[in-house]
């Protein structure tokens, strides 16, 4: 029998193998085109400003010129930035600042950088369903990290950054998972219902 994470593990490379045969040129087009949608996100200065992103790895959707684009309307932008093996941390990223290895072919700001706590988070993932659940890269970085927000009383928005090919008919649930209030694809921004 089958468990919710071996059927996570299924799901998941079966999804990042549809993106991984995506057209390079097209997804970095597609990276491009999504700093059009920064309006639409960027929170109020009032909240605070914080935007987490993330610096793309292997064939994940770029979301560099969207994050270009949301600090051009005075978000603070922050990427994650790996502990331990269970914790991340949001780092303030700014274009000049140093970046160092976070590993998994990522690159985030140095200890240096001060730590923030995102309005709004940009969530990469491998696969979605159209509840809002997602499938991770397995070590469950984003979901405890989101917990530890819940757990002090912060909310951020959650939106999940893909391309539509990765969208799966059901994601097993799992206690520990955090659902996506919005998911941001080639086909624009859509809120799920009921998040």
């Amino acid at each position: 029998m089958n468990t919710s994470r071996d059927l996570k593990k299924e799901l998941r490379a079966a999804a990042l193998a549809r993106r991984d045969a995506l057209d390079a040129a097209w997804r970095v087009d597609v990276g491009q085109r999504l700093a059009a949608h920064a309006d639409a996100l960027a929170p109020s200065p009032s909240s605070g400003g914080v935007v987490s992103g993330f610096w793309p790895m292997r064939s994940e959707m770029d979301v560099r010129p969207l994050m270009t684009a949301l600090a051009a309307r005075g978000a603070r932008i922050a990427l994650p930035a790996i502990l331990d093996k269970t914790t991340i941390v949001f780092r303030e990223y700014l274009p000049d600042a140093a970046m160092i290895d976070m590993g998994f072919g990522t690159m985030g700001p140095d200890e240096e950088a001060p730590v923030l706590d995102p309005d709004v988070m940009l969530v990469p993932l491998a696969a979605f369903d159209a509840r809002g659940h997602r499938i991770g890269y397995g070590a469950g970085y984003y979901d405890r990290a989101i917990a530890r927000f819940k757990a002090k009383g912060r909310r951020p928005r959650l939106i999940g950054i893909a391309f539509d090919c990765q969208q799966v008919e059901h994601v097993p649930d799992e206690a520990h998972d955090q659902p996506l209030s919005e998911i941001l694809t080639e086909a624009g921004l859509r809120r799920f219902d009921g998040v």
